[in-house]
């Protein structure tokens, strides 16, 4: 049997924003809100959960983390040992802030640590990402900041980090009410025209050019997007109204993930735009928070 180290493992990863408006399946960005872990060897399983949302944190084997931790041990032909893990989390559950790809990312990296796989930051990724199905949320949250990914036809995802103009500004709006990704998923159409996929590609390689350059031209129309916001609007109330908000400051707004969390960009000392959004939730009779100041630099910590 693999003995686990003696020591408390610590593992931290971010909350993740997908798609960033016309970026659907291909972007990330990774929040300073915050996942956290601890773990040791133990007789048996044990979970405690502390935090945000942790009546939906179960506290047995079917614990996402400890799933995939399982799940890893099995495709490397191992047992994965028994551990008394701790988890304090911060991310809003079902909200559009990847919190699904942070258990999954603190799961891969946990079988890493526990079972001495000696895996690096890009291999836990690509683990990861083979589990998530995509890769844009798992980047972000190993990788930090904003990134760009697609896995290749050999299943390695290859993912490119972009550092963000330092005057730019980006924080989470997040509504009172909980939506299904699945549910969210399933009002996408099965296919696309050319005109609307052609319209995606030009405003996602203008919001990459835009965020790698700090050019504010190319805003707010590089988060214009036809493949997946206008088909999810009737299920995030105020959405449609937040998405069409202009005003001095604020670069504009995209659906987090698969929502109902909007993602803000704005210009710094322009914090105020962030009341417009808050605004127009509140007008279609929803309450909000402000839940993220920021983003994360640093990705997935192993301590």
């Amino acid at each position: 049997m693999t003995t686990l180290m003696a020591a408390v493992t610590r593992v931290r990863v971010p909350a993740s924003s997908a798609n960033l408006g016309s970026g659907f399946d291909t972007l990330g960005l990774a929040l300073n809100l915050y996942l956290e872990c601890s773990f040791e060897p133990s007789d048996s399983l044990a979970i405690t959960a502390s935090g945000r949302d942790i009546d939906s944190i179960p506290r047995d084997e079917t614990n996402l983390i400890w799933r995939t931790a399982v799940a890893v041990a099995k495709s490397q032909h191992r047992k994965m040992p028994a551990i008394r893990l701790g988890i304090r989390n911060e991310i809003p559950i079902g909200k559009g802030l990847g919190s699904s790809a942070t258990a999954l990312v603190a799961g891969v990296a946990i079988a890493a640590r526990a079972l001495h796989l000696d895996w690096d930051h890009h291999r836990i990724l690509d683990e990861a990402a083979r589990l998530e199905g995509h890769p844009d949320n798992v980047a972000a949250a190993v990788l930090g900041s904003a990134v760009t990914a697609a896995i290749d036809a050999d299943g390695v995802t290859r993912a490119v980090r972009l550092e963000m103009p330092p005057t730019f500004r980006v924080a989470v709006v997040c509504p009172g009410f909980v939506l299904s990704t699945d549910r969210m998923r399933s009002v996408l159409p099965n296919c696309y025209s050319r005109e609307d996929t052609v319209f995606n590609l030009q405003r996602a390689t203008l919001l990459v050019a835009g965020l790698a350059t700090g050019n504010h031209e190319a805003f707010p129309e590089a988060f214009n997007d036809r493949l997946h916001q206008p088909h999810r609007m009737a299920n995030v109330p105020g959405m449609e109204q937040i998405l069409k908000l202009r005003a001095p400051g604020l670069l504009g707004c995209a659906l987090s993930g698969s929502g109902p969390s909007i993602l803000v960009f704005y210009e710094e000392n322009s914090e105020s735009v962030l009341e417009l959004v808050r605004g127009e939730f509140g007008r279609s009779g929803q309450s909000s928070e402000v839940v993220a100041h920021g983003i994360d630099e640093e990705g997935l910590q192993i301590t």
